[in-house]
């Protein structure tokens, strides 16, 4: 099940307003220039930001996600009819043969059930060509995120156009390792309506990952910085033999 922030229809509709600032995507854009991927598979494409960008320099791209609520905002953007939009998981998938696949932000950690991620590697490697690449990041447990994830810091007000304005702050419910449960809140000004979202990420180390990518058959290439979150990320990228 997608968290509501994704899921409901009234969050999914201000969850790109409330997040503007994609530069975390760049990263994945270079890594689809270097490899010179020309069909795309993006697991946890959400409002279909990364899919309409691929889209927009040509790419052949399938986004698939669990939450209709978010599928519905993606479809609804100009130059959606380029995307092969699926509502559903990995688990989902047609048969395809693509060059790249990819889990950009938290995707892979919300992932948290370690079945349903060891099943996501599978059907990923069977959605890539031989020699296409397996892309996502994840956080440095060292890092402890989580201990910055308090009202005091992530408080804001946000005007957004046809809406008024959201009031929006994250707490943190939970740590029980490796699992971290936060909630984020959304007040709107226009009818006083309160929604909360919880969402539960899985931390994984570093040498799990690069374990369960070779158990599925990938070779790892390379384990690289996030450029954008330097030392707070690790960007893995694989590649079916």
């Amino acid at each position: 099940m997608a968290d509501d922030c994704f899921a409901h229809p009234r969050l999914a509709a201000i969850y790109d307003p409330l997040d503007p600032d994609r530069d975390d995507l760049d990263a994945y854009l270079r890594i689809t220039d270097e490899f010179g991927a020309r069909r795309v598979l993006d697991i946890g494409c959400g409002t279909g930001v990364f899919a309409l960008l691929l889209a927009d320099r040509g790419i052949d791209v399938v986004g698939v996600d669990p939450a209709q609520a978010s599928i519905d905002v993606a479809r609804a953007k100009p130059g959606s009819e380029r995307v092969r939009w699926i509502c559903g998981d990995a688990t989902d998938l047609p048969p395809l043969q693509v060059d790249l696949v990819t889990m950009t932000a938290n995707v892979a950690q919300a992932i948290a059930d370690p079945q349903t991620w060891q099943q996501t590697l599978r059907e990923a490697c069977e959605a890539l060509r031989p020699g296409g690449h397996l892309v996502f990041e994840t956080r440095d447990p060292a890092r402890r995120a989580w201990e910055e994830w308090t009202r005091e810091n992530s408080h804001r007000v946000t005007e957004i156009p046809g809406v008024s304005s959201v009031e929006s702050w994250v707490q943190l419910i939970e740590v029980s390792w490796p699992l971290v449960t936060f909630r984020w809140t959304y007040v709107f000004a226009a009818d006083g309506q309160v929604l909360t979202s919880d969402s539960t990420l899985r931390f994984r180390e570093r040498e799990e990952v690069e374990r369960d990518l070779v158990t599925h058959g990938y070779v790892v290439e390379d384990v690289r910085d996030a450029p954008d979150r330097p030392g707070r990320e690790f960007v893995f990228l694989a590649r079916r033999p």
